[in-house]
């Protein structure tokens, strides 16, 4: 009998002396794992610090649209009495654009550097230059010094996508939807906070226009206060990169975990394989997913950048005359929706029509909402406001469901020999 058990023990000692040598000494992922491995809870403390890292990103992008316009026409526009009313739109979509731009051209290489040397070091670096540039474009004192920190925050702020990849990393594999869902629901409520603060702070009072020189500066100055409170908060952040290359054995001990706790049809049901040496280009699956979210993204940000413009703008130029409040209000209501509905209303539609369908469904009604915005500029005040309202929370709601599915198909899905990291941001690069 004490043979026989000393013959059952042996199998779990050699499983524990295994799991103990893939863990590396001084190493911040290995230390991660062992952490996820001893503790099968939620990591509330972490996905915190990912929900507002995510919070304070959506803030420089989300604020600046409630007056984007009033401050292209008296900040800059006025000074140059030569310019006609059709450049300001031009001007104007050229300062919203920027950031994109910068966006665009660094993301990638942000995230090499994130698989290279860390997701916390990017990520602080992120935070820091959003701190920096969002103050200087509240004190710019000419356009092209607030479309040059515009595009600065844009090109240095590369923590989108490695804020993804963190947020698989530092929880277990059933806790991972719960991370994407956090990233979704932290966008929606910077969707709330930054119109809200842009709406109502930029507008300076009569009596103190005179002695405000910088009457941008108020929203920036807020949202940079919120970076540095949060540029604090990273130093209990943890690394989740390793930083030794995997062996032999911890390659091996992956495969088996993989093989152990997935069979095939259960990685068909994920959309995932257990094969890494896949062409991305001909996983097919994969590339689509990319296409959509390259079209979707595409509507999405012209929507952003010309709806400011739109409401903003006079009557008789086809606008609805909206104030800087105006716009702001709507857009909150609208981020307000987004949350409500990621909460309560689309988990419910996902365990009705799933995920695929409520995508193309969410897809093909957002195309056909766009066309009733026109009519919408023949109603009078307030049903004109009641309408836009309506329909900017439909539009953004719908947009969500399509991209929340595609992010959780990016979480699971086989990406070969690629890093999550760069992979993400070559994804958001596109965007």
């Amino acid at each position: 009998m004490a043979a026989a058990g000393d013959e059952a023990a042996a199998p779990l000692l050699e499983t524990e002396e295994k799991a103990a040598a893939a863990y590396r000494e001084g190493c911040p992922g290995c230390a991660v794992d062992r952490r996820k491995a001893l503790n099968a809870g939620v990591p509330y403390r972490e996905f915190f610090h990912i929900w507002i890292i995510i919070l304070v990103s959506c803030l420089s992008i989300s604020s600046l649209f409630p007056f984007l316009y009033f401050m292209i026409m008296t900040r800059f526009v006025c000074t140059h009495t030569s310019r006609n009313n059709d450049q300001y739109g031009f001007l104007l979509i050229l300062l919203g654009a920027a950031y994109m731009l910068g966006r665009a051209l660094t993301s990638t290489g942000w995230g090499v550097i994130a698989d290279r040397i860390g997701r916390k070091p990017v990520i602080v670096f992120g935070i820091f230059s959003a701190l920096l540039f969002n103050t200087l474009f509240g004190l710019s004192v000419n356009y092209w010094m607030a479309i040059s920190t515009r595009f600065l925050i844009g090109s240095l702020n590369g923590l989108i996508g490695p804020i993804r990849a963190y947020a698989i990393e530092i929880c277990r594999p059933e806790h991972q939807a719960i991370a994407l869902s956090l990233v979704s629901t932290s966008w929606a409520i910077g969707l709330i906070i930054g119109p809200t603060i842009g709406g109502y702070l930029a507008q300076v009072p009569e009596n103190y226009s005179d002695v405000i020189v910088f009457p941008y500066f108020l929203p920036s100055l807020c949202i940079s206060f919120f970076c540095f409170v949060i540029l604090i908060s990273c130093i209990w952040l943890p690394e989740t990169l390793h930083n030794h290359k995997a062996d032999k054995m911890g390659d091996q001990t992956s495969e088996s975990s993989i093989s152990h706790l997935s069979d095939p049809e259960e990685l068909n049901e994920h959309g995932t394989s257990a094969t890494t040496d896949q062409n991305l280009f001909k996983n097919w699956p994969l590339m689509s997913s990319i296409i959509l979210f390259c079209i979707m993204s595409f509507e999405d940000m012209a929507y952003t950048e010309i709806f400011s413009l739109w409401a903003e703008s006079d009557r008789k130029y086809g606008g609805l005359s909206f104030s800087t409040e105006d716009v702001g209000q709507v857009l909150a209501i609208s981020g307000a929706s987004i949350f409500a509905y990621q909460i309560f209303i689309y988990p419910r539609i996902l365990g009705v029509v799933g995920p695929i369908k409520a995508s193309r469904i969410a897809t093909s009604l957002s195309m056909v909402l766009i066309l009733t915005y026109a009519p919408i500029t023949y109603l009078s005040r307030p049903w004109s406001q009641i309408a836009v309202t309506i329909a900017s929370i439909l539009k953004n709601n719908f947009v969500v469901s399509t991209f929340r599915f595609i992010l959780s198909f990016y979480a699971c899905v086989n990406i070969g020999g690629y890093p999550r990291s760069t992979f993400l941001m070559f994804i958001f690069a596109l965007k």
